[in-house]
């Protein structure tokens, strides 16, 4: 089979569909992936043949923009939903023609993050199947609120209520472009609903999130969408770090930008009090320099490598950080900034290998030495161990692939 892959995001969005493409063509099927080219390096290294969709996520990240604004102002729902409309909208058309134009020939569409509105339109006109991916569980259900909300302000009775709120606001927001982009490229009629017919398949733990029992069946969890980096070999200066000494903690916040960095880098620097950190700036724009020596800084490196060699993993609660964090086996520190953050931070600590969350706006570095402490007590880091054995225990990858195998036979 021929199977075209569409996402827009940051690393974290395209990373897992780079893996998903590498697990597809390891089971004899040809695959592209198409999104921002500053996150196609993992597809690239895993041999993923790519091509680059319009526009710039890591820009649009940067702390001049809209979105940053989300993250200093806070975790607004419609705020976000604009801004995100935003990138999407301008980019709608482009995205709908590189789409149709590389996916003609192929044999279905697999469609996520941002340009899933593009690529539903573009399965559409080519005649394809579409199949839905994602890190973040959109599909309706009772068992949980929607990720993309607050967490503890739905009642339990309303949950499924909240999805069906939030993917009709996605829809609103995105809905005016998508339909200038299907005529303007494909000649298709407007769409008044949004898509919802379609397989939908995640790259999430049902060990970290249970599968909802009331879900469709077109709706599944497979696991975790991750490649075992088992070539990769580490720097010699991070390599002499870890064995000079007792397991370091991790630091790093992902692509998120827009905060106040020189206060949330001095609490963490108080909060680590001299003990040995690695320290991963991501995007973040942070001026690591100012770091002490206790405090080694890296560059990319990969989770399922590092976090096994960990003490703790403080990070932003992204859904690929999250669960790379539980499947090692090491407790977490969560400080989410925006968006599904919060919702992978009440997951973790739910499950009991995390401490309480605090956002990042109200965080000192009392607070966060306390969360920290908390996190090394023999309950929860009994826990944590016992969760990544049943997380490693999962093949999300073969998973997904053999479920994207029936879908195109039936």
């Amino acid at each position: 089979m021929k199977l075209a892959v569409v996402t827009y995001g940051t690393e974290g969005d395209t990373r897992p569909m780079a893996a998903l493409c590498s697990a597809l063509m390891d089971a004899g099927h040809e695959t592209r992936l198409l999104a921002d080219a500053s996150t196609l390096g993992s597809a690239k290294a895993l041999g993923v043949p790519t091509a680059a969709l319009s526009g710039d996520i890591r820009g649009a990240l940067q702390p001049d923009h809209a979105i940053s604004d989300v993250v200093a102002k806070g975790d607004q729902f419609r705020s976000t939903v604009n801004v995100l409309a935003r990138i999407a909208n301008a980019n709608a058309e482009s995205w709908l023609r590189q789409i149709v134009t590389v996916a003609a020939g192929y044999d279905a569409i697999i469609v996520g993050g941002l340009a899933a509105f593009a690529g539903l339109a573009a399965a559409e006109y080519l005649g394809v199947k579409a199949i839905g991916a994602g890190m973040i569980p959109i599909t309706p259900t009772a068992a949980f609120p929607s990720p993309f909300l607050p967490q503890g302000i739905v009642p339990r009775w309303l949950n499924r209520a909240s999805h069906q709120f939030v993917n009709s606001m996605l829809w609103r927001a995105f809905r005016k472009s998508t339909n200038a982009a299907r005529s303007t490229v494909c000649h298709l009629p407007a769409r008044t609903r949004v898509w919802t017919q379609h397989p939908m398949l995640y790259g999430v733990s049902p060990n970290l999130l249970p599968s909802p029992n009331d879900w469709p069946s077109n709706a599944a969890l497979c696991g975790q969408w991750i490649q075992p980096e088992q070539e990769w070999l580490p720097p010699t200066v991070l390599s002499d770090f870890l064995a000079s000494g007792e397991p370091p903690m991790y630091i790093g916040f992902g692509s998120m930008s827009g905060f106040d960095r020189p206060r949330l880098l001095s609490a963490v620097i108080q909060a680590v009090a001299g003990r040995r950190a690695l320290f991963y700036p991501g995007w973040s724009g942070v001026d690591a320099s100012v770091l002490p020596d206790n405090f080694l800084v890296i560059d990319e490196t990969p989770h399922d490598w590092l976090f096994p060699k960990t003490s703790l993993v403080m990070h932003h609660g992204g859904s690929g950080t999250s669960h790379s964090a539980a499947r090692a086996g090491v407790p977490s520190v969560v400080v989410p900034f925006a968006a599904d953050q919060f919702f992978w931070a009440d997951r973790l600590q739910q499950a009991g290998v995390a401490a309480d969350v605090v956002s990042w706006k109200q965080l000192d570095a009392a607070q966060l030495a306390d969360r920290m402490e908390s996190t090394q007590t023999d309950k929860i880091r009994l826990r944590a161990q016992a969760l990544g054995e049943k997380m490693r225990a999962e093949n999300g990858l073969t998973t997904a692939a053999a479920l994207i195998e029936k879908i195109m036979l039936d």
